[in-house]
C-alpha cells in the first residue's frame, strides 16, 4: 500500500510504550483525510536484537571481535547458551504473556547472571516476599541490562535502551562530530535499524517521511535513516520535527545537514506538515511553508508564513497509535523506585490536558517558546471524549497526562467528568504545588483514578525558589505533598541544584527540607538535577539579572540550547552531586533518615540552618479559611442508609435520625436531628456529579436554613459533617 505520509520515531525513547508525537500528527491527518502510516523503529530494533535469532548474531558478532574483553563480559559469553535459551521466554513474560514465568525467574538459578545482578540481595526490602510478578520484571530487566553491557563494551558503543549516540548530540554547535559519524561505516545497531526500514519504506511507499526527533538519543539515528533514503529512494522528501528541533535548531545554517533533510519544522506540527505536504504535491508556493528550514539556492532559508491558520487543540483530533504494535513493548522495572515504575512499566496512552503552561514564568525554564508559552486547555468534554475513543481503539486504560503542568481548575473538571460517565481510568500528570490542590480535590482526583502526579520543588529554599518565580513556598509545597499523599496518590517531587548564586549554605539547606518531607512521609519519590542554562530560558536571555556570565556568545552553526556558563557567587556546585543522589536513594527507601547530612559528603559542609521540624510545624499550621460561597459541592460516595428513633430526656422526646455511609473500605454511622437527617440525605442525591448542575455553599446554605429553620454553619463544620469527606462529601 502506499501512503502519503510517513512518521517515523528513530530508536530509542522507551520500551514501554510509544512516544506520542506520531500518534497527535497521525490523529491530526486522520481529520484532514490525509493517509499516514507511522512507525516506532525503536521497538523494533530492541525487539529484533534481543530474540533468539538476534542473540545468534550478537554472539557470533562479538566472537569475531580482537577487542580485549572485561571480565564482565567473558562471564555473559560463557553464558551465552542460557541467554539464547531464555530470551525468547523473557521478552514475552516482559510483554505481559505468560505470567507464570515470574515463578521460574524468581528462582536464583533460571536467569545468567552479570556485574547487574550485584545487589540483588537488597530485593527483600524492594518487593517483599510476595510480590513475585514485580520481583520477576526486575530481574528480567537486569539480564536485559547485562546483554546492554556487553553490546556497549563490545558491539557499540552509542547502544542505550532509551537513547542512542545520546552524546553526539548533546551541546553540538558544530554539526563536525555528527557528520564526521555520519560517513563511517554503519555500526552493528545501525544495521538493523535500516534492515528494518528497508522493509518498513518498500511495504508502504510513502511520499513524504517525517521523523519526529524528541530527544538527543533519537538525533543520530534519525540522520541514519535520512542518509539511507536519500540513497536510495531519492524521491522521498524528507522532514525532522520534535523537540529536538524545537528547542535546539531554532538557528541551524549549516547546509551540511540539508544533505540529509529536506524540510526541519519547528513547534507544533500540524499546520507546518500540513503545508510541507501541498508544498511537495506543488498545491501551494514554497512561501506557503509555516515554521519550516529548508535549504534555497545554496542557503539555509526559514520560511514562516504567518498568514497560516493555527490549529486550536480542539481541532487537532484524537491521537491514533494505530500501525504501532502496542501488543508487543515491553514493560521493565529497572529500580525499586515507585515513580520510575510509572515510566517504564505498563502501556499508557499519552494525552494532553492543556498545551503550554498556565503559569509560564519559570526563570530556568524555556517560556519564551511555543510549547511553554502558547497556553490553550482543553474542555473535560472533549478530553473524556478522546479518553473513551483511545480505551476503544487500544484497549488499554491507563492514560499519562503530559502537560507541563496540568491546570488545577482543568483537573478537577476532568475528575468530574470521569466519575460522571462512570470511566475505569488510572492516570497520572506532571503539575505544580499549587495551594488549590486542597485536601478534598485531592480525594476527588483519587476518585476518577489518579495514582501519581509529579511537580518541581526545585531548589528547597524560599529565597531561590522567589529568584526562580516558581510561585510557591516550600512549605506550601509541603502542604500540597500532605493533601496528595493523604488521598493516596503518590508524589514525585523534581530537585535542582546548581541554580546561578546558590550558596553551600542553601544546598544543605535544600537536603535538609527533602529530608525532612521524606521523614515525614509526604514524599514518596524524588530527583536530583544540576541546573542547566538553557538560551531561551530567562536566565539565557538575560544572564547578568541572575549573576552568571556565559563562557562564549558564538551562536553555533547546529543545535544552540544548552550554554556553558560561570557562577561566580555561588557554590561549586558539581561537589554535591554525588551526596544529594545517594542521600535520596536511601531517602527514598526511608532509610539513614536520622543520619547527619555531613555524612553524605567527603568535604566539609555548612550545618544546615533549618528548624529540625520547619516541615512538621508547616503541616500543623492551623489555615482555617471559611468556605467560599461560590464553592462547589460535590458527594462522589454512595447514598446512605437512614433510620429514625425517637429520643428522650426528662419527659421530653424528639425524633433523631442515623445515617449509615458506606464505602468500599469503611462504614460510618453519624447522628442527627430527623429534620437535618432527611434534609442530608435528600441534599446529597442532588449533589452527585451526574446531576445536570454542580450546586454551591451558599445555594447549600439558603436550602439548609429554609428546611430546618437552622443556621448551617453549626451543622456544616460540626465533627460529624466534617468526617463526610472521606466518604465523599467534596468542597471544590
Amino acid at each position: 500500500m502506499s501512503y502519503t505520509i510517513c512518521i517515523i520515531t528513530p530508536p530509542f525513547t522507551q520500551l514501554n510504550t510509544p512516544y506520542p508525537a506520531s500518534a497527535y500528527l497521525k490523529g491530526f491527518l486522520n481529520t484532514k483525510h490525509i493517509d499516514c502510516y507511522q512507525a516506532d523503529l525503536g521497538i523494533e530494533v530492541i525487539l529484533q536484537l534481543f530474540s533468539k535469532t538476534g542473540l545468534l548474531k550478537l554472539f557470533t558478532h562479538v566472537n569475531t571481535s580482537i577487542k580485549p574483553l572485561s571480565e564482565n563480559a567473558q562471564r555473559i559469553l560463557a553464558l551465552k547458551n542460557s541467554y539464547i535459551n531464555t530470551i525468547d521466554a523473557v521478552i514475552s513474560f516482559l510483554q505481559g504473556y505468560n505470567p507464570t514465568l515470574a515463578l521460574q525467574i524468581c528462582k536464583e538459578s533460571f536467569l545468567p547472571q552479570a556485574s547487574r545482578f550485584a545487589q540483588i540481595e537488597n530485593l527483600a526490602w524492594a518487593f517483599g516476599t510476595m510480590a513475585t510478578h514485580d520481583k520477576a520484571k526486575h530481574l528480567a530487566t537486569l539480564y536485559l541490562e547485562d546483554i546492554s553491557d556487553l553490546i556497549v563494551e563490545c558491539v557499540d558503543a552509542h547502544f542505550g535502551f532509551s537513547r542512542y549516540a545520546e552524546r553526539l548530540a548533546r551541546s553540538a554547535n558544530s554539526f563536525d562530530k555528527i557528520y564526521q559519524s555520519l560517513n563511517q561505516k554503519y555500526t552493528y545497531i545501525d544495521t538493523l535499524l535500516i534492515e528494518i526500514l528497508q522493509q518498513r519504506i518498500a511495504s508502504i511507499n510513502p511520499t513524504i517521511v517525517a521523523l519526529s526527533v524528541p530527544f538527543p538519543g533519537n538525533l543520530y539515528a534519525a540522520f541514519r535513516i535520512a542518509q539511507w533514503l536519500k540513497k536510495h529512494y531519492p524521491n522521498i522528501k524528507i522532514a525532522m520535527g520534535g523537540g529536538f528541533a524545537n528547542t535546539e535548531l531554532r538557528s541551524v545554517s549549516d547546509a551540511r545537514v540539508f544533505e540529509f533533510f529536506d524540510f526541519i519544522t519547528l513547534d507544533d506540527g500540524e499546520a507546518p506538515i500540513e503545508n510541507l505536504l501541498a508544498f511537495v504535491q506543488n498545491k501551494r508556493p514554497i512561501t506557503s511553508l509555516k515554521r519550516t528550514f529548508m535549504l534555497l539556492n545554496g542557503v539555509v532559508t526559514y520560511f514562516n508564513n504567518t498568514q497560516c491558520k493555527e490549529y486550536k487543540q480542539f481541532e487537532l483530533g484524537t491521537p491514533d497509535y494505530s500501525n504501532l504494535y502496542l501488543d508487543k513493548y515491553i514493560s521493565v522495572i529497572e529500580i525499586a523506585n515507585p515513580m520510575h515504575r510509572l515510566w517504564s512499566d505498563g502501556r499508557w496512552n499519552k494525552l494532553t490536558m492543556a498545551h503550554g503552561c498556565y503559569w509560564g514564568k519559570c526563570t530556568f525554564c524555556d517560556i519564551s517558546l511555543d510549547y511553554i508559552k502558547n497556553y490553550e486547555p482543553l474542555t473535560a468534554n472533549l478530553l473524556c471524549n478522546r479518553i473513551e475513543e483511545l480505551i476503544a481503539k487500544t484497549g488499554q486504560n491507563g492514560f499519562h497526562f503530559v502537560d507541563e503542568a496540568a491546570p488545577p481548575a482543568l483537573m478537577r473538571d476532568v475528575a468530574l467528568e470521569i466519575i460522571r460517565r462512570n470511566l475505569t481510568v488510572t492516570w497520572w500528570t506532571n503539575i505544580r504545588f499549587e495551594k488549590s490542590f486542597t485536601a478534598d480535590l485531592c480525594l476527588l482526583l483519587k476518585a476518577s483514578g489518579c495514582v501519581a502526579i509529579s511537580g518541581g520543588l526545585e531548589v528547597a529554599s524560599d529565597r531561590l525558589l522567589q529568584l526562580i518565580q516558581k510561585g510557591v513556598t516550600v512549605a506550601q509545597v509541603a502542604q500540597v505533598t500532605r493533601n496528595f499523599t493523604q488521598a493516596g496518590i503518590m508524589v514525585h517531587a523534581y530537585l535542582m541544584y546548581g541554580f546561578p548564586t546558590q550558596s553551600a549554605q542553601e544546598t544543605i539547606d535544600s537536603l535538609e527540607m527533602v529530608r525532612q518531607m521524606f521523614a515525614a512521609g509526604i514524599l514518596q519519590s524524588a530527583f536530583w538535577h544540576q541546573f542547566a542554562m538553557t538560551a531561551h530560558s530567562p536566565v539565557g536571555l538575560s544572564p547578568d539579572e541572575y549573576k552568571v556570565q556565559k563562557q562564549s556568545s558564538m551562536v553555533g552553526t547546529f543545535a544552540n540550547n544548552d550554554l556553558e556558563f560561570e557562577d561566580k557567587t555561588g557554590a561549586t556546585h558539581e561537589l554535591f552531586s554525588y551526596g544529594l543522589k545517594k542521600s535520596l536513594y536511601n531517602y527514598m527507601h526511608k532509610q539513614c533518615l536520622d543520619f547527619p547530612l555531613q555524612n553524605w559528603f567527603d568535604f566539609k559542609t555548612p550545618k544546615t540552618s533549618i528548624h529540625p521540624n520547619f516541615i512538621i510545624q508547616a503541616l500543623n499550621a492551623e489555615d482555617f479559611t471559611p468556605v467560599k460561597p461560590t464553592a462547589k459541592i460535590v458527594w462522589i460516595g454512595n447514598q446512605p442508609q437512614i433510620t429514625f428513633f425517637t429520643k428522650s430526656k426528662k419527659g421530653k422526646q424528639w425524633e433523631m435520625a442515623n445515617l449509615t455511609f458506606n464505602s468500599n473500605v469503611h462504614t460510618k454511622v453519624i447522628t442527627c436531628n430527623k429534620t437535618e437527617g432527611q434534609w442530608l440525605i435528600n441534599t446529597l442525591a442532588l449533589l452527585s456529579p451526574h446531576c445536570p448542575s454542580i450546586t454551591t455553599w451558599q445555594h447549600l446554605k439558603n436550602s439548609f436554613e429554609t428546611y430546618t429553620n437552622n443556621d448551617f454553619e453549626p451543622f456544616w463544620y460540626n465533627k460529624q459533617v466534617k468526617s463526610l469527606k472521606m466518604f465523599g462529601l467534596l468542597t471544590l
